[in-house]
């Protein structure tokens, strides 16, 4: 979920080999037919399991970095090779390409981690009935304006309900005493948009519980990637009185962290525990990756592979979460964290997605302001 890598099309370097139940081995090397980049821990002729990345690099302490750490930890356990692969541009066809390169060089298991993959997914899938699709963050479809769906019996749709996890970041936010909040959101796919929405829905519910109004600056990029424009966006808030951030997206956390450290704000990370990235991080609004990927895998060596269908984990799969760990909270704490969090898996608390409204300011949130900027 990042911009577009602009690779050179006359080579393609492979990078560094790494070891995963095998020997750590190196090698690089240039193919007029192969179109990727990857990084392997087989020790030669490929790997058992592919992942294909999304916009951006392997190590985005994202989306892509969550899958692949939960594709090495189910290879570790299990003595498996895995290999990924980074596609030239994030196009249909470059995604297209770097999953047929997997499949010839032996992959069995392609996941590929990002709602840009729907369409790619949905062409190949009975094109390889011998190989096994995970997909994140979407469903396979043709990309229609009215799109037809179909997972096959060799392909699992995984979602995630990403506006739990944003609920309860801003749920907390606000109960921690915060009353100028941000959204700094990647591209607008689902996913981002459910984190998104969650966490204005969060913050005026607890805006609500507490008698007070709260506001929001809200907007999303073109992209995933950490740019002086996002940084100057986040900069801008923070210098007008916004307190805490929520960088959502990829890098586009780090040009959020990035503006907090220089204006001394705070901010929210994105999908896996960021603390690590910057003193400024409160706590991140996280998703199960690495675990529903690790099950997933698990389910296809045990013989009963979930195929054809299309999976929803939340809270009541424990498959959403807000760091708590880490967390510099001052007031708020885990038992509130821990009741809150039980009426979302309980369903007592429901949370609208990007189904339910055309823009964030939409959502009638009247204990949260609102105010959508475009960039």
């Amino acid at each position: 979920m990042k911009k577009a890598l602009a690779i050179a099309l006359a080579a393609i370097m492979a990078v560094s080999l790494a070891a995963c139940g095998g020997t750590t081995t190196s090698s690089s090397g240039t193919s007029s037919q192969d179109n990727s980049t990857s990084q392997s821990t087989s020790t030669g002729g490929g790997a058992e399991i592919a992942m294909i990345t999304d916009k951006g690099d392997i190590d985005d302490k994202s989306f892509n970095q969550g899958t692949w750490e939960g594709i090495q930890a189910y290879c570790e356990e299990n003595g498996k090779t895995s290999q990924y692969y980074k596609p030239a541009a994030a196009t249909t066809d470059d995604y297209i390409t770097s999953i047929e390169q997997a499949i010839k060089d032996g992959a069995k298991v392609i996941v590929t981690p990002g709602f840009l993959f729907e369409v790619p997914i949905y062409t190949v899938q009975e094109q390889h009935p011998d190989v096994k699709f995970i997909l994140i963050d979407g469903n396979p479809n043709d990309g229609a304006k009215e799109p037809t769906y179909k997972t096959a019996e060799n392909t699992v749709g995984i979602k995630f309900s990403e506006e739990q996890a944003g609920y309860l970041a801003g749920y907390a936010a606000v109960m921690d005493g915060h009353t100028k909040l941000g959204f700094l959101g990647g591209q607008a796919v689902p996913a981002v948009v459910n984190f998104g929405y969650g966490y204005v829905q969060g913050a005026n519910d607890a805006a609500k519980e507490l008698g007070i109004t709260v506001e929001m600056m809200y907007t999303n990029t073109d992209g995933f990637s950490a740019t002086p424009e996002a940084q100057a966006m986040a900069a801008g808030w923070y210098n007008a009185g916004t307190e805490i951030v929520f960088g959502c997206g990829g890098s586009v956390g780090n040009s959020v962290f990035s503006a907090a450290e220089a204006s001394n704000g705070l901010s929210i990370g994105v999908d896996i525990d960021q603390s690590g990235e910057s003193t400024t991080v409160v706590t991140s609004a996280m998703k199960g990756l690495a675990a529903a990927v690790e099950d997933v895998l698990d389910q296809y060596y045990a013989g009963s592979f979930p195929g054809g269908q299309n999976l929803i984990l939340g809270a009541d799969k424990n498959a959403v979460s807000l760091e708590m760990t880490h967390a510099k909270f001052t007031k708020f704490d885990t038992a509130a964290y821990d009741a809150m969090y039980q009426k979302l898996a309980s369903g007592e608390v429901k949370v609208k997605n990007y189904e339910a409204a055309s823009s964030a300011d939409q959502l009638g949130t009247e204990n949260c302001k609102v105010t959508v900027v475009t960039m």
